[in-house]
Parts: structure tokens; sequence; C-alpha cells
């Protein structure tokens, strides 16, 4: 199922074009990467279709709705999931009290809300570190921690910002198991970094950008 469908996403700002009528797609169980250096317009590209920048000209269209308007809370609710490069964990509350800090603002009742932490943490490898407060993990346990919040609201797809940033090579393996495992489950993975290398071992199709523009695309095979 095609869950994300950018068509001609442009961005100007002055008399400068960003993003300049990029196209490009993600569907369901596939990892999508956004690529290339900085200041090369991926995360512009990529703000666009999370919400968090409005085009200049072109349209995002998520399960085939029209979205290119909406506020990215209104994305989230259609099941688009977002993970920030910057840390987004509440650090005095516990690792447990962050994911259920997210799932009481969702329609689950008491026991349901634990049931769900309960799998997220077994899920994401974060069961014995439950207790500890968020301030006190690596920066991969963190990570782990982030992507258990995006789930806590079973998105059909997750866009991953630079996940593999500020982290150790060992933890980037993990968080490189994790996605994959994602995909695994039918989630659509769109994710965006200038560590082409990592990127590229996980992802079915990449599109590369420079200066605004897609210069290739492809399957990484």
């Amino acid at each position: 199922m095609k869950l994300i469908q950018a068509i001609e996403l442009t961005k100007t700002y002055g008399k400068r074009n960003v993003v300049n009528r990029v196209n490009f797609e993600v569907h369901s169980g596939e990892i999508a990467g956004l690529l290339g250096q900085n200041g090369a317009g991926k995360s512009t590209a990529f703000s666009m279709i999370i919400g968090l920048i409005k085009p200049s000209y072109g349209s995002v269209f998520f399960r085939g709705v029209d979205v290119t308007d909406l506020p990215i809370y209104q994305r989230a609710r259609l099941g688009m999931g977002y993970l920030s490069q910057e840390p987004s964990v509440f650090q005095h509350l516990t690792v447990e009290d962050n994911i259920l800090a997210i799932l009481e603002t969702l329609k689950f009742n008491y026991r349901e809300r634990i049931k769900k932490k309960n799998q997220l943490l077994g899920e994401l490898g974060l069961t014995h570190l439950s207790k500890k407060k968020a301030c006190i993990l690596s920066g991969g346990e963190r990570r782990r921690l982030e992507i258990a919040r995006a789930m806590s609201t079973s998105p059909s797809l997750i866009l991953l910002d630079e996940p593999f940033s500020f982290i150790d090579p060992i933890a980037v393996a993990e968080i490189q198991d994790i996605v994959l495992g994602l995909k695994d489950k039918g989630i659509g993975i769109l994710l965006t970094d200038h560590n082409v290398r990592e990127a590229l071992s996980i992802t079915d199709h990449s599109y590369i950008l420079n200066e605004g523009n897609i210069i290739t695309s492809g399957t990484t095979q």
C-alpha cells in the first residue's frame, strides 16, 4: 500500500529553491531513505512531509488523503509517527512513565495501557531499564525509548529524522535491527540521515538529494 506520495514538493526562501520539485513515495513494509549531505534539502523536504513546514508548491498525500495543509497533530491522528533528531523524552520521568505519558493521551483503559506499555518495553529491549530515569540513559537507549514512544500510537508510517546521529556504532546496529523489525510488522519507514552508509545498509529504496534536487534514486541492491 502506498503510504506517502510527495508530488512536486518545492520550498522557496526568497529567490532560492531549497527543495525543487521533489517527487518520492513510501509503501507499507518499506524502508525509504531521503539522503544527502548537510544543506542538501533533505531536512526541509522531510519537514514538509511531517507538517512542520508548509510547501511553497506541491502536495503531500498520506494513504490517499491530501494532507498538504494539515498540521502535524492531525497527520499523527491519521497514523503518521515522527521521531525528531532532537531529544524528545521527558528527562526526569522514568522510562515506563515516558511511555505511559503518551498512552494516557489515547483511548486506552488502565489495563490496556499497562499491557501496551509492557509490550513496548519488551519489543524495544527496555524492560530492565523501566524504572530508570530518562536523563541517565545512553544515546542508544534514549533513541530506543523515543521509538517506543512513537510506536505508542500504533502508526502505519514512522518518519525518522537522523536516527543514527550522536550514538555509538554498537547502538547504530541496534537501531538498524529495530527499524528492520518495524518493517517486518508492515510499517512504512521514511528516514533521513547524512550518515549515508548506515542508512543505505537497511533501506529498500533511497532518494539522494543535492542542492534541493533528487539527483538519483533506486533500490540499494
